[in-house]
Parts: C-alpha cells; sequence; structure tokens
C-alpha cells in the first residue's frame, strides 16, 4: 500500500510540476528550457503510472485522478500561494474516500 501511495504522490508531482513548468514558459514568458524540462517531466509521469502494481489500468487511473487533485490544491497552496478555502478542502477529502473505495474494496472476481 505504501509503494502504491508513493507511486501516486511521484506521478502527481511529475504531472503537475511539468505542466507548471510549461505553464511558466508559455504563461509567464520564461525560458523555452522551462517547457522542454517540463515536457521531460510530463514523459515520465506518463510512465510512473505503469510501475503501480494494480491490475487494470482504469482503477489505476481513476484512483490517481483523485490523488491528483489532492496535490493540485496543495501545490496551489504551497507553490502558487494561494490559501484553498473549506470547499477545496471538502472537495479534495470526498477525492480520497473515493480513492480508497476504487483501490481497496472487497471485489468479487
Amino acid at each position: 500500500m505504501l509503494y502504491a501511495i508513493f507511486l501516486f504522490i511521484l506521478a502527481g508531482l511529475a504531472e503537475i510540476g511539468g505542466g507548471y513548468l510549461i505553464w511558466l514558459w508559455l504563461r509567464e514568458g520564461m525560458s523555452f528550457w522551462y517547457g522542454a524540462i517540463g515536457g521531460i517531466v510530463l514523459v515520465a509521469y506518463g510512465v510512473i503510472p505503469t510501475l503501480q502494481t494494480f491490475p487494470t489500468f482504469g482503477r489505476v487511473y481513476a484512483a490517481y485522478g483523485g490523488v491528483f487533485i489532492i496535490l493540485a490544491v496543495l501545490w496551489g497552496w504551497g507553490i502558487d500561494k494561494k490559501t484553498p478555502d473549506i470547499y477545496d478542502w471538502v472537495g479534495a477529502f470526498i477525492c480520497l474516500i473515493g480513492v480508497s473505495i476504487i483501490l481497496w474494496a472487497p471485489r468479487n472476481g
């Protein structure tokens, strides 16, 4: 379980970080190299979820989506200095519940 959580967090940081570097390049006028490095980081993001041990692509990505939302709220707070409000936190918590159900609910077969 810790390995799965680690991979979800790593994938999220790669996706958000790579996207942020591209944002800085295209929206904030930073050097082309921000965009190039962001693209490389996004390719790494594409590989990281394949290291999960869960057997189905759909479940891995559905669960990852919830983790991504939580990380995006934290990124906005820590990097963009936009303090999340109560609705951000409630929504992120609901996503975390959804991730837990998708990944660890008992299944028949």
